[in-house]
């Protein structure tokens, strides 16, 4: 699932990103040798303060004023035409603009390299105008003594806090707890420390600078030297590159090492490319004369590449983490993600290309291109963060078995699906404000951008949705878990039947989980189609149409729902029990809104509509009685053998395995019947459903040793023949004897046959 989401992530954001700049693709000339829009004579302050502009202005001559003032004005009016013009047009003509924006920057960085070395000599020697030999040396030892005001505050802050930090020298590493409260402690050290740095820094500063100064030393202290500590800060607490057994992924110490450097270096080299680019356009050279930022810009994402190939081994261990129940889709993004990282490295780098060949280095100069690429590759590791708190803090399995186990697995996999789309959704937020995108208005603007708008909606309505179906899911299989978690006899598992069923819970929660996720999935399917702006009035038509339709058409249909839905208000059946229905036995297996599956003892499913059912007979409710028959002879004494019963009933009743399914002991219900073999002894017992055939099974065991004991034996069936003048026998001839034998062989096969009817015909009805 989430490597399907990667792709989509990717394709939105470059959609949200060059809608807008493709729209007016059709009326925005291509940057020029100048640069574009940028002004020959500088650009504005930032902050643009009214200080500021009266600095800038004192500075500039009357020509340049003059020049500012015609090209500012010429872009509003270039704007306003561009604004009348419609900026519909085919297909092919946005993507032949896209092609002219994404090969022009490379052309014309290659044509510009002879003026890099020029151009920056120029940019270093207005500089030097600008402040002067003695104002250079001057503004450099005014750094140095504010940073090394601010080094001193944040020192004197660390030795604040020197005892807090000697007292977790040596944390305790044992659980995830533990760990992340050391690891958060030192991160919040660090982060205070740089607080009072900035802080510092940022009094002293505006004490002792210039608003020029400042202007030209803001920058680079916040690139250069904050961003930088502020990354290796972050990078020490997620990778803990000297202190592995606090390390939060699953690393190697080569490549934690590795990884710290390599993301200071990356702080470092983007800061630059960023302060050079802006400290550049401040002293006269704007960013398309040179083009030095394309080139800085492409070192950055070409030092992500080799990184990512380089560490590819690193990275993939770091991905899979150390989940046990990982799936194998979580092994193939583990396995892919340092070719994910390239392919955004290199797909974020055309992002910006095309964005500078449509002439919007406002939004390079802010970074907008490295905040999208930071989260893109961030997303594959927040997703095993996702996936290693869940294996954390998720609650412990309820109950035991294979059961129990699926749930649990169930249930983590619907929070780490809960988590993806909760980071997913962050990410489009968060670059969508890189951009300056605002994704609440977007249905007011411009055709391009209402269906982006649109498309936002959308994928808002359904994020909700699905968060709600897996909330309700995971909530019905906790739940389920909690009343399956009982273990089964193991009697009823062999499949003799008539074992107790599960709760009324466990047999109504499967239905009340599939009808939630269909009305769920419904609501919110309808929603997401209208933002689309479709019409949802005809679905609604049709699904009333068809609903009718049903009604009409499937009486039975309805029957069996409406019969169903009164049975379990009736709570004539649950789960797991024994019943009997209109003659067919078996355990209840499946419920579902029509019909309910009997699985009899000797492996048969019976399907049986609901509407069918007339008389439900339920052998597993709260207790169930067994009697057992023993024939013994006409010779023996009924007393002894209740005494035999007796003595059988009270000693498994002190039996541990025994006693606590019994409800009531076995006794003897005393002589029930005479037949033609002997005296038929009766006895009982009541039991919780589904024990009474192990107790069964005990008793007869007990019984069959104990009239061994006491030389009673069972009765057997006999069969004699009564032959007048049997009494002469020495007297018979030999032929005569031959016919007595055959007379009494005829007797006992029909004896015989008829007992193996009987037999068959009881064996046939169970």
């Amino acid at each position: 699932m989430y490597m399907r989401l990667i792709p989509v992530l990717i394709a939105f954001t470059l959609m949200m990103t060059l809608s807008p700049i493709v729209a007016g693709a059709q009326v925005a000339p291509s940057v020029g040798a100048s640069g574009g829009s940028q002004a020959s004579t500088g650009a504005l302050p930032d902050p643009l303060t009214s200080e500021a502009v009266r600095e800038m202005v004192a500075r500039m001559s009357d020509d340049d004023v003059r020049q500012m003032l015609l090209e500012r004005l010429d872009a509003v009016a270039a704007g306003s035409e561009a604004s009348e013009i419609p900026s519909a047009g085919s297909l092919i003509d946005g993507l032949g603009a896209v092609w002219t924006a994404f090969y022009s920057p490379i052309v014309e960085s290659i044509v510009r390299v002879p003026t890099l070395v020029t151009k920056q000599i120029e940019v270093f020697a207005n500089f030097g105008a600008a402040f002067g030999g003695g104002g250079i040396i001057t503004l450099f030892g005014l750094l140095l003594v504010v940073l090394a005001a601010g080094y001193a505050a944040e020192l004197a802050v660390t030795k604040l806090l020197q005892h807090r930090r000697r007292a977790a020298e040596k944390p305790d590493s044992s659980s995830l707890t533990s760990t992340l409260g050391f690891l958060a402690a030192r991160l919040v050290r660090e982060l205070l420390g740089l607080a009072v740095f900035y802080v510092v820094i940022r009094a002293l500063g505006a004490a002792l600078l210039t608003p020029e100064q400042i202007l030209i030393l803001a920058p680079a202290v916040r690139l250069l030297i904050l961003v930088p500590r502020l990354i290796a800060a972050l990078s020490r607490f997620a990778l803990a590159p000297n202190q592995p057994e606090l390390r939060l992924v699953s690393l190697s110490d080569h490549w934690a090492k590795y990884l710290h450097r390599n993301l200071i270096g990356l702080g470092l080299l983007g800061g630059f490319t960023l302060f050079i680019v802006n400290f550049n356009a401040q002293f006269g050279v704007a960013i398309g004369e040179t083009r030095l930022g394309f080139w800085l810009n492409m070192a950055l994402h070409a030092y992500i590449a080799v990184i990512a190939w380089t560490a590819r081994e690193g990275l993939s261990q770091m991905m899979l983490g150390t989940d046990p129940d990982r799936t194998a889709s979580d092994e193939k993004i583990a396995r892919a993600f340092p070719y994910f990282a390239i392919a955004v490295a290199v797909l974020t780098w055309v992002a910006a290309t095309i964005i500078g060949g449509f002439g919007k280095f406002e939004l390079l100069l802010q970074g907008a291109h490295y905040t999208t690429m930071f989260w893109l590759l961030i997303t594959p590791v927040l997703d095993t963060a996702t996936r290693g708190l869940v294996w954390h803090l998720q609650p412990p399995m309820i109950g035991e078995g294979p059961v129990a186990e699926q749930a649990y697995k169930s249930n983590k996999r619907s929070l780490i699906r809960i988590g993806r789309v909760v980071v997913f959704g962050a990410i489009v937020l968060i670059i969508a404000s890189a951009w300056n995108i605002d994704l609440a208005n977007l249905g007011s603007a411009s055709e391009g951008e209402r269906f982006a708008g649109n498309l936002v909606e959308f994928l808002v309505i359904c994020a909700i949705g699905y968060v709600l179906f897996e909330l309700v899911s995971l909530w019905v299989n906790r739940r389920l878990a909690r009343e399956r978690s009982a273990a089964v006899s193991s009697d009823q598992a062999a499949g003799e039947g008539g074992g107790a069923g599960g709760s009324r819970l466990a047999t109504v929660l499967p239905l009340v989980l599939i009808s939630a996720q269909i009305a769920i999935a419904t609501m919110f399917g309808l929603l997401a189609v209208g933002s689309l702006g479709i019409d949802t009035t005809p679905l609604l038509a049709g699904a009333g149409i068809v609903g009718l339709a049903i009604g009409f058409g499937a009486q039975k249909l309805v029957t069996d729902i409406v019969s169903g839905v009164f049975f379990l208000i009736d709570d004539a059946f649950r789960v797991g029990e024994y019943v009997d229905v209109g003659g067919t036995m078996g355990t209840v297996e499946k419920i579902s809104i029509r019909s309910m599956q009997l699985r009899h003892h000797r492996g048969n499913v019976h399907t049986i509509p609901y509407g069918g059912i007339e008389k439900v007979t339920n052998f597993s409710r709260d207790w169930v009685i067994m009697k057992l028959m023993f024939t013994v002879p006409f010779d023996t004494d009924p007393n002894k053998v209740k005494k035999i019963f007796k003595k059988i009933g009270a000693e498994m009743m002190e039996d541990p395995l025994f006693k606590d399914d019994f409800l009531e002991p076995f006794k003897s219900q005393g002589v029930f019947q005479f037949d033609d073999v002997g005296i038929v002894m009766r006895g009982k017992f009541m039991a919780k459903p589904g024990t009474q055939f192990t107790i069964r099974k005990e008793i007869y065991n007990r019984v069959r040793n104990a009239f061994d004991e006491n030389g009673i034996e069972f009765a057997r069936r006999e069969v004699r023949v009564a032959i007048p003048g049997i009494e002469e026998h020495e007297e018979l001839s030999d032929a005569q004897k031959v016919a007595v034998g055959a007379a009494a062989s005829g007797a006992v096969q029909t004896q015989i046959e008829e007992e193996a009817a009987a037999a068959a015909a009881k064996a046939e009805k169970k």
